[in-house]
């Protein structure tokens, strides 16, 4: 039976539907998936351009989404399925003829397939840094992954693996394991594996020489388990919950719900969302506010899968030159960040041409490819120097566009054309129906503060992006963004990236220096590119081993009032000095734009990416700025990382942005940056981008932490023999180790609105950020409590109190905070925000019996009485000291554990059975283990 909606319903009846359809993709989530009826479609898969040629990934592709639909529609009680697929292939692929993909992007993907992420080898996982209920960004599997057949045994079933990781990524729930908290003690006093359900069943079993005499050893000071202690799984369960614990037990079919959550276990899912089941989360997203379960016995079709293969980047500029254009000297800002884009960002072999327009049209260029330095020289040649016209007909520009591009190929699907304009015009939805059937993707540019709103959403529509730039003097902001409009096909390492853009206004006579650092994974193409807004400087470069460039080294154009200086080669590594001097009285603005590409085609360069989560905002709402930092598929940690914020009018705003997992930052050294965006000063447009740096040291993603990924299975128990899987390797730490010294970046992230702030002053109604990484241990028979202090507004400032609360229970904490037992906290002053704060307190001697568990929670409160969501609820257990408790189970008796590694590339060629320490069940009846008391 086909469940899914007829296709006659599900058409657009005109433009403004069809705009209303794509709109509520692009605002409402990361991902392009639409759900139509019960089907989700559109969904993107995008495997890697450096990922080696292998029909065998397309084909376990299909075999694994075609069995998660079936599994999703069920897991979900006959709600929803995976209806089409898209999967975008690389352009050096050559086995087959593939259709040619139109918007479809490898930065789009909502699944990729990819190299691995750095140390975590193959598991598949989902980038999540958001909070509970938000979408994630991809899923990323490796190939190694996808075409290694005997990874099942390690993984269990791909088609259910899918699953978990999709609900990671479009319903924002988390894992219901923790490998960094695999024990728990539970209120009963038990030591019990982190799980959900608790019903699941399974015998803890020892993997190293922690243990003594082959059993799990309890630690005298923790209460728990030693490390190397695991808890192994009956094959067959009873339990048929949850797919976010262990999808790959035959069993689970179900997410964990209200009746059989596990509140008590410290794993991610309750952290972030405040306790609650997998399932409530799930039901409560938008994709099942409108959905009953089917009532009918039959199943969805299976998915269908097209196959797209990535095109030559066909790109055109279309160039306001309205009178509008005079002010404020936009058109120099316009051939300046153009020239920088055609010379130093476009990548090698696009093809690219060249419109202007004002109340008519003009074809400057048409569509030429790039193929050497004299092609960019020729396309700077006919940039526009002068304004033409009264008004700007966007319509007009936009339609020549179109033309040149359809006479380049007659393929115009897939064709991007960044469109510049400054002023307002109330025709453009007149062409935008064009743009749309075409199949362009636009990528817009509002040049000052006038601009129309419709000039935004044709960005939106058509797949593009939407960007804001300051007309003011003392800002790049134009010229970042150019800078920002790099290809979506995936290979970054063949993409440019600033190293420097910064802007200073200087007095006379007077001087500034810079330190421009070029580190190991870049310095081909490198340009040092100055401007000033009156006077040339006087300019002095030293290179890090001394050479001196003076002004008559550089390329000088008057007219643009810039000073070029291209590096033959390959860039010195290290620390590039300049000194710019204005030698004249009045004071000027000067500016530093440097960019290089990566050093080589196999290096990776450091990479920023910079979004925030929602396009728009109203007072008092905040904003998230989020900023990823990566070489490659590693994350680089420890680096200094400021947002740098421009409104249309008035100062730049600088905001610290941290990877410390509080505040806005969900997960502490994931190589992520965050931080809560919500004191604005006026209403309208902001431009958003982001400054990186660090200093001389070693450039290497220790301790790096994994989102939400896949739970590498230790082993199974299956008719009364444990049979482990080998034990997991890392990849080799001296392959991902980078030794890149310091580095530094800038970053364009786009632009978003503000509304609703008051005019004048208003009242304080930001309260402090909720703490989320709260902890508790017990120590001498006192209880050392530890956070990172919150700020008085959000994750900003210095909060007034804190209010410390305990309990016996969990469950009344979270429900009855108020209530619950208080701390004197009166002695407990505040710190400034990012700080770590630690409270000690001695409980009652009356309340502590042999084993008592305790549950800590916290709330900030600010200088106005406003006061923080509840912490996350830490858990203490204070016990009598005794020795090392030895775990056994009469019911077994230890024989020997099989160890199977069945072609397993980084572990072994052949299946492997090795014969450690064996355990065998003497009844044959299974029977759930119980667990270790206190």
């Amino acid at each position: 039976m086909d469940t899914r909606p007829s296709n006659a319903a599900a058409a657009p009846v005109g433009w403004l539907l069809g705009l209303g359809l794509m709109l509520l993709h692009v605002f409402v989530g990361e991902t392009a998936v639409l759900l139509q009826g019960r089907a989700y479609d559109s969904l993107l898969v995008a495997i890697n351009p450096l990922v080696p040629e292998d029909q065998k990934i397309i084909t376990n592709l299909k075999e694994m989404i075609t069995e998660a639909s079936f599994y999703l529609f069920n897991a979900t009680q006959r709600r929803v399925y995976l209806g089409s697929i898209k999967i975008l292939i690389p352009k050096a692929w050559k086995a087959k003829e593939y259709e040619k993909a139109k918007q479809e992007l490898y930065v789009k993907a909502d699944v990729i397939v990819a190299p691995p992420y750095w140390k975590h080898g193959n598991d598949p996982y989902t980038l999540q840094y958001a909070g509970c209920g938000e979408k994630g960004k991809y899923i990323h599997f490796t190939p190694e992954f996808l075409i290694n057949d005997d990874l099942v045994d390690i993984y269990g079933s791909y088609g259910r693996l899918f699953v978990h990781e999709w609900s990671h990524l479009q319903w924002g729930v988390f894992d219901e394991y923790d490998n960094e908290k695999p024990f728990y003690i539970s209120e009963q006093n038990q030591v019990k594996a982190t799980r959900c359900s608790s019903d699941l069943t399974g015998m803890y079993v020892c993997e190293k020489q922690s243990c003594t005499e082959g059993s799990c050893v309890i630690d005298k000071v923790t209460g728990l388990l030693k490390e190397g202690c695991a808890f192994i799984h009956d094959k067959d369960q009873n339990a048929s919950s949850s797919i976010m614990y262990m999808q790959s037990l035959s069993s689970e079919f179900e997410f964990c719900n209200a009746s059989n959550h596990n509140t008590e276990a410290p794993n991610f899912q309750n952290k972030m969302c405040s306790y609650k089941s997998t399932w409530d989360v799930i039901m409560s997203s938008e994709d099942f506010k409108m959905i009953p379960p089917l009532t009918s016995n039959g199943l969805p079709v299976s998915p269908t899968f097209t196959l797209l293969q990535a095109k030559d980047r066909v790109i055109c500029l279309v160039l306001d030159i309205s009178s509008n254009m005079n002010k404020n000297n936009r058109l120099r800002q316009l051939h300046l960040a153009a020239e920088i884009y055609l010379l130093q960002i476009v990548e090698e072999n696009s093809y690219v041409g060249i419109i202007t327009f004002s109340h008519v049209g003009e074809v400057k260029s048409s569509i030429r490819q790039i193929t050497s330095d004299d092609v960019r020289n020729q396309l700077v040649s006919v940039l526009p120097v002068m304004t033409f016209g009264e008004w700007p007909n966007v319509c007009a520009g936009l339609q020549m566009g179109l033309e040149a591009i359809k006479n380049h190929d007659g393929n115009a699907p897939g064709s991007e054309i960044i469109l510049l304009s400054s002023g307002e015009d109330g025709n453009l939805t007149k062409c935008s129906s064009d743009v749309v059937n075409n199949g362009l993707i636009v990528h817009t540019i509002a040049l000052g503060p006038s601009t129309s709103k419709e000039l935004e959403q044709l960005g939106s529509i058509t797949g593009g992006l939407s960007f804001f730039a300051t007309d003011r003097p003392d800002s790049n902001s134009l010229t970042d963004v150019f800078a920002a409009i790099v290809a979506g096909h995936g290979d970054a390492n063949h993409q440019p990236v600033q190293i420097e853009s910064a802007t200073e206004r200087v007095n006379g006579y007077a001087q500034i220096k810079r330190t421009v650092t070029v580190d190991s994974t870049v310095g081909k193409d490198t340009f040092f590119v100055v401007t000033w807004l009156v006077n040339e400087p006087n300019l002095t470069l030293c290179d890090p081993e001394g050479r001196s460039y003076t002004i008559e080294d550089f390329d000088i154009d008057p007219f643009l009032h810039t000073a070029r200086l291209w590096i033959p080669g390959i860039a010195q590594v290290g620390d590039w000095m300049f000194a710019l001097t204005n030698i004249h009285m009045s004071p000027d603005i000067l500016s530093v734009i440097v960019t290089s590409r990566a050093v080589k085609p196999d290096v990776s360069a450091i990479t920023v990416q910079v979004h925030t989560n929602r396009d728009s905002v109203a007072h008092p709402d905040s904003i998230t700025v989020y900023a990823q930092v990566n070489q490659g598929f590693s994350p680089i940690l420890d680096a200094n990382v400021s947002a740098i914020i421009e409104p249309e009018s008035g100062d730049q705003m600088i905001l610290d942005l941290f990877d410390n997992g509080a505040g806005a930052d969900v997960l502490k050294n994931d190589g992520v940056y965050s931080r809560y965006l919500f004191s604005f000063v006026e209403n309208g447009h902001y431009g958003l981008k982001v400054r990186v740096w660090r200093d001389n040291k070693t450039v290497s993603p220790h301790h790096a932490k994994l989102w939400s990924h896949a739970m590498y299975i230790p082993g199974y128990i299956k008719n009364g023999t444990i049979q482990m899987n080998a034990p997991r390797v890392s990849m080799n730490s001296d392959v991902t180790h980078s030794r890149s010294g310091s580095f530094s970046r800038i970053a364009y992230g786009g632009s978003f609105t503000v509304s609703a702030v008051p005019s004048g002053s208003y009242s304080d109604m930001f309260p402090p950020c909720k703490i989320t990484d709260l902890e508790a241990r017990a120590q001498d028979n006192e209880v050392f409590v530890t956070w990172t202090a919150p700020g008085d507004d959000f994750d900003q400032g210095q909060a007034a109190s804190y209010e410390i609360r305990t309990s016996v229970s969990l469950l009344e904490l979270r429900d009855n905070f108020e209530n619950s037992a208080s701390m004197n906290t009166s002695g407990l002053k505040p710190q400034q925000a990012g700080c770590k704060e630690i409270f000690v307190f001695k409980p009652e001697t009356s309340t502590v019996a042999n084993t008592t568990i305790i549950y800590v929670a916290v709330r900030a409160i600010d200088k106005v009485f406003l006061h923080s969501a509840v912490s996350n609820i830490a858990q203490v257990v204070l016990f009598h000291r005794g020795k090392d408790t030895l775990i056994t189970h009469a019911k077994y008796s230890i024989l020997t554990i099989v160890l199977l590694a069945c072609g397993l590339l980084l572990l072994a060629v052949s299946c492997l059975v090795i014969s450690t320490a064996v355990w065998m069940v003497k009844k044959k009846k299974k029977m759930a283990i119980g667990e270790a008391i206190l």
